[in-house]
């Protein structure tokens, strides 16, 4: 039995039913596959019954690396590294379709990185990924609710997300302590366009840093007091972060861009 590394962020998901379910989600029959974090290779086993062109692993783990090479001999691409350390843009020439039970203490972080890195086309088809319940709810919060903030700005601006289903710990071994909740990803045709991305991050970090206090203050730190923007886009500086539409927040970053080029 392998033991699962804690400082991972280990739970392997070991429940046929929901291993099944991850892989009809979306058609990969003769597809491109990518899996984050495969550990012992249970969806690996369930992805490769569906008949993909190829599979991609990225597992940081050495021992589970060598497993997995084991088991499926040469079925897989094995790339035994850090995925936050991989540029997939380059990694990838055809689009891919991903699948992921992230590791809970870096999910964001992989998460966001792959939309703030993202170039003019989208380097994969979807994505189908595991995440803490707590996590997902952020994800696909809306505005002017407690779980709308930063994480779902930056994961709606390009994509479109569907949850898909609730997970109990004991799908897991060992069992973590808190639900999970898969979800799927897939980019939008449409969205604003921003030179760099990193400009909509500092929006959102700037008003979401006091998220109960009023928009005022965060507002006149990025536009130095202009009122200009807030005028053209009718924003009631008396409201909360929370308040403001994704369509805003990503004007808001386009203006204040076009403000520093």
């Amino acid at each position: 039995m392998i033991k699962a590394k804690k400082s991972l962020g280990q739970n392997f998901l070991i429940d046929k039913n929901i291993l099944e379910k991850i892989t009809d989600i979306t058609d990969i029959k003769d597809k491109i596959i990518l899996e984050i974090g495969p550990g012992t290779g249970n969806l690996t086993s369930y992805i490769l019954k569906k008949n993909p062109k190829k599979i991609f692993v990225i597992e940081k783990d050495d021992n589970l690396a060598l497993n997995l090479k084991n088991k499926f001999n040469d079925k897989l691409i094995i790339i035994n590294d850090d995925v936050l350390k991989i540029d997939e843009n380059i990694l990838f020439k055809d689009k891919v379709i991903v699948f992921g039970n992230l590791p809970y203490n870096i999910s964001t972080e992989i998460l966001s990185k792959w939309i703030i890195n993202l170039k003019e086309s989208f380097w994969f088809e979807s994505l189908v990924l595991m995440f803490q319940k707590e996590v997902a709810d952020r994800i696909i919060a809306k505005f002017n609710t407690s779980n709308y903030g930063r994480l779902s700005i930056i994961c709606n601006w390009k994509l479109n997300i569907k949850k898909v289903c609730d997970i109990k710990p004991g799908a897991f071994y060992p069992k973590p302590k808190v639900d999970s909740s898969l979800l799927f990803f897939h980019p939008k045709k449409n969205f604003i366009k921003l030179n760099n991305p990193k400009n909509l991050e500092k929006v959102t970090r700037i008003f979401f840093n006091q998220r109960r206090k009023m928009l005022k203050k965060p507002y006149n730190q990025l536009f130095n007091g202009d009122q200009k923007v807030c005028n053209k886009l009718k924003i009631n500086l008396s409201l909360r972060p929370q308040n403001l539409n994704l369509d805003t927040y990503c004007k808001l970053a386009y203006e204040y861009e076009n403000l520093r080029s």
